[in-house]
Order: structure tokens, then sequence, then C-alpha cells
């Protein structure tokens, strides 16, 4: 009869040490998850999320944070979760606070911004740029603007790179200089940036109107595409 009773008593216990045990999920997991939550209305892929929340996986935080950015009557516990997982080193947690804050209060916007581009995040670099250009939150700094600019292009965003371009043409912020700019420009376009595309065409008119008339559609087709997203 003990051994009856002392038999289903390990296994018992051998399946909790195995659940303790298990490794944690992966951010690829979280995040497929997170996805199902968010576009199927999941609930139960939801609780998921929130579960690996609660244990205090930055990755689970943001995710959840952006199931609940979309609810009005979450925004506080959107604003909180994404903010933890920011102080955790979440990169993308910090510019997504920085969104959330960015149309009441710029200025607090601009701390979880500078922290997302400081951990290489092209966007968040991006809008530091856009604030600083227009006095957004921060004092207006051409040289400021244009330095997050370059940041932000240096990590591959082609926004970044048409306003740089920009503002080596014109002198804002960085001393003029045609030639870095005519790079910029045709960096962006190499990236499919519309704007730039369209700019490089106009500049080709006069030289080669055939492709000019090529990158002017390719321009057009990407508008229509929603490329408008950088």
């Amino acid at each position: 009869m003990k051994t009856a009773l002392f038999f289903p008593a390990v296994v018992l216990t051998a399946a909790l040490a195995g659940c303790q045990s298990s490794p944690p999920p992966t951010a690829a997991e979280i995040e497929a998850v997170a996805m199902q939550a968010r576009q199927a209305g999941d609930s139960q892929a939801e609780r998921r999320v929130r579960g690996w929340a609660g244990k205090g996986l930055p990755v689970a935080q943001r995710e959840l944070a952006l199931v609940y950015q979309a609810r009005p009557e979450r925004r506080a516990d959107a604003l909180l979760l994404f903010e933890l997982a920011a102080r955790a080193g979440d990169a993308e947690a910090a510019f997504e606070l920085g969104q959330m804050l960015r149309p009441a209060a710029p200025g607090q916007a601009w701390a979880w911004y500078r922290m997302a581009a400081k951990r290489q995040h092209a966007k968040a670099a991006l809008m530091l740029g856009l604030l600083a250009a227009n006095g957004e939150g921060v004092d207006k700094n051409p040289s400021e603007a244009a330095r997050w600019l370059a940041v932000s292009s240096e990590l591959g965003n082609p926004h970044a790179m048409f306003l740089l371009y920009n503002a080596y043409r014109e002198g804002r912020g960085v001393p003029q200089d045609a030639g870095k700019g005519q790079a910029l420009l045709e960096e962006a376009a190499h990236h499919d940036y519309p704007p730039a595309i369209q700019e490089l065409a106009m500049a080709l008119q006069a030289d080669d109107a055939l492709r000019a008339g090529h990158l002017l559609k390719e321009a057009t087709e990407h508008r229509h595409n929603n490329w408008n997203r950088f």
C-alpha cells in the first residue's frame, strides 16, 4: 500500500521539476504568440504572453504592451509595460514608449528615443533628428538634428538619408557638401525610398530622360504600395 502511494508522488515531483527547469521561450516564440493575440484576438495567446510578462521577460512585456496599445482603456498598462521592458534593455520598447508619449509630451519622448537610438534603433535616431530639426520638445538645433540623422542613416534608414541629403545640400547643421548629399540621395533611392527616387529622377531629367522616366514610375509604384513607412 505504501509503495502504491509513493509511486505517484515521485512522478508528480519529477513532473514539477521538469516544469521548473523548462527553458524560457525565445523572443521569436513570444513575438509569434503575441502576433496571434493582436491580429486574431486570440485570448489564449494573450494569456500566454501575459504569463511570460509576469515572469519579467522584457520581450513579453513589450509584446503585451503592443497588445494593450490598441485599447484606450489599457493605455496606462501599455506605458508601464513598455517602460519596464525599456529599462531592461529592450530598444523597441523604448522606441514605442517614445511614440506613445510624443503627441502630448515630446520632451519626455526624447529621453526614450535617445535610449533606443543608443541601442542601435534606426527609427528612434530618425525621430531624434526630426524633433531637434523642428524644435519639438527640445530646442531647435540643426547640428543636433544632423547628428542623429547621420546615426539613423548609418543604421540603414532611407528617410534619414534623404533628410540628411537635404541638410548637406542646404548646409543645415552640417557644412554644405554636394558630394556627400548626392551619395546619400542615391543610397536612399537604392533603398527604394520614393521621395529620394523622385528627387534623383528630377535631377537626371536633363541628362538621361529615359532613366528619369523609369525612376519616376518606380517612385509612383512604391507610393501606392505604402512605402512611406520609414
